[in-house]
């Protein structure tokens, strides 16, 4: 059963072969179930030590996620779906940005003159 935040089977397909493979230490636990938790924590906005125990020790996924961070796995994840859907013709690189910066000056800003604003009981015609 997939649930809502997990990846599907032709997500999976996609992404498994960009992870890097485990070649020392002991079995680890399953790429997928750690991605799936590490997706899990990003898309609810929670903590790594409140990820459901299904998608193993939080600790594991931290660090998983850390070394994946690091070695440019996300990157080459990112570079790879980007390329996927530009061939696919689902992106559109048109982009505009506008930097322009106007500066305005102190008194167009609403600034009394003389720089100090007067007290309500110092105001003309009251008092």
């Amino acid at each position: 059963m997939i649930r809502r935040h997990e990846l599907s089977d032709e997500e999976w397909e996609f992404v498994s072969p960009l992870l890097p493979a485990s070649l020392r230490g002991r079995k680890r636990l399953d790429d997928r179930r750690v991605l799936n938790g590490i997706v899990w924590k990003f898309r609810t906005g929670t903590a790594w030590r409140d990820v459901p125990e299904r998608y193993g020790p939080w600790q594991t996924l931290h660090t998983r996620f850390r070394r994946w961070a690091l070695d440019g796995t996300f990157e080459r994840l990112l570079r790879a779906a980007q390329a996927r859907a530009d061939a696919a013709g689902d992106i559109d690189w048109l982009v505009s940005v506008d930097s322009t910066v106007v500066r305005a000056h102190q008194h167009a800003a609403g600034a009394r003159k003389g720089g100090s604003a007067r007290r309500r009981s110092d105001a003309p015609g009251e008092g």
